[in-house]
């Protein structure tokens, strides 16, 4: 009955939503940064964003996530161009690129955020809450740019599909076809940064970039076809933030965010163990079906040869 009682609390139900659709199209456009091997690029990006968001507060002086976009999106930018940049133009690899950028824009954004908090709109601003999500503080108005913008990072994957297929295992042939692959790769980082920021209130900077890459590597274990692997790492990011907004809500004192995470790495733990190719059950079943098959193969050869 107390299941009952909590989705007819409307403040629940927005967060519900909010968390589910959030989920939802952040396991859609991780699967292409997981299948491009650029998981640590959310990572950085996440923490990019964090930046941006303290300027675009410190502009408008209002928690408006419209305004955060606006200022996550030009951070994202300019962090993807100076990692770009500097594996371009010197030795350094992507993987290290990607390390300096990420710790330089946190340590911004944290200088940023503590000024923010001396200012004369600290105690108002709350901006600390979103180093690690605070969902409860999610209104309907969120709740309507969070959707709105989560269709139009599902919808955009879905009509790029074939273009983010290429780009995703064989960069070198969509080059040679004629595809803008340059461009290409900095629009699959717009749109990351897009899910970065609607995921910032509820998830938090610093555990976003898990909710992106863990349900695109958990429905990686359940099927061997690009598009079903979207829809399920979806499908799996909608459940961690159905499964964490309700266990928020009736436990005392638990935050949203990180119960979301959790779950999603329980759902991955559970594909690790159960996925009926690639999970271990299946490999242990394998390999014992592989033992006996040579064991009776074997028994069968020495009874040939003694009947020989």
């Amino acid at each position: 009955m107390n299941w009952f009682y909590i989705f007819l609390d409307p403040n629940t139900q927005w967060i519900l939503m909010g968390s589910m659709l959030l989920g939802l199209s952040s396991g859609v456009i991780g699967s292409f940064a997981y299948l491009r091997k650029q998981s640590l690029m959310g990572d950085a990006l996440s923490h990019a964003a964090l930046p941006g968001v303290c300027v675009a507060f410190m502009i408008t002086g209002t928690k408006s996530i419209f305004f955060f976009l606006i200022g996550a999106i030009i951070a994202g930018i300019l962090a993807t161009v100076s990692i770009s940049y500097i594996t371009r133009h010197s030795r350094i690899k992507q993987d290290s690129a990607l390390g300096i950028i990420l710790t330089v824009f946190f340590g911004v954004g944290i200088v940023l955020l503590t000024q923010i908090q001396h200012s004369n709109s600290g105690n108002q601003s709350g901006l600390d809450k979103f180093l690690f999500g605070h969902a409860a503080s999610m209104v309907q108005s969120d709740v309507y740019t969070i959707a709105g913008i989560s269709v139009l990072l599902v919808s955009l994957s879905f009509l790029f599909f074939k273009e983010f297929k290429l780009l995703s295992f064989d960069s070198g042939f969509a080059k040679g076809i004629g595809l803008p692959v340059v461009l290409l790769d900095q629009f699959i980082m717009l749109l990351i940064v897009m899910a970065v920021v609607i995921g910032i209130q509820a998830v938090g900077v610093v555990l976003m970039a898990a909710l992106l890459i863990t349900p695109a590597v958990a429905a990686r274990y359940w099927t061997e076809k690009l598009h079903v692997m979207v829809i399920v790492a979806g499908l799996f990011g909608a459940l961690s933030g159905f499964i964490g907004t309700v266990v928020s809500t009736m436990a005392n004192n638990l935050p949203t965010g990180p119960l979301i995470v959790l779950s999603a790495t329980i759902i991955f733990v559970i594909s690790i163990v159960f996925a009926p190719n690639r999970g271990m059950v299946a490999k242990i079943r394998l390999r014992h079906s592989a033992r006996n098959d040579y064991k009776k193969t074997f028994t069968n050869q020495i009874v040939k040869e003694k009947s020989l």
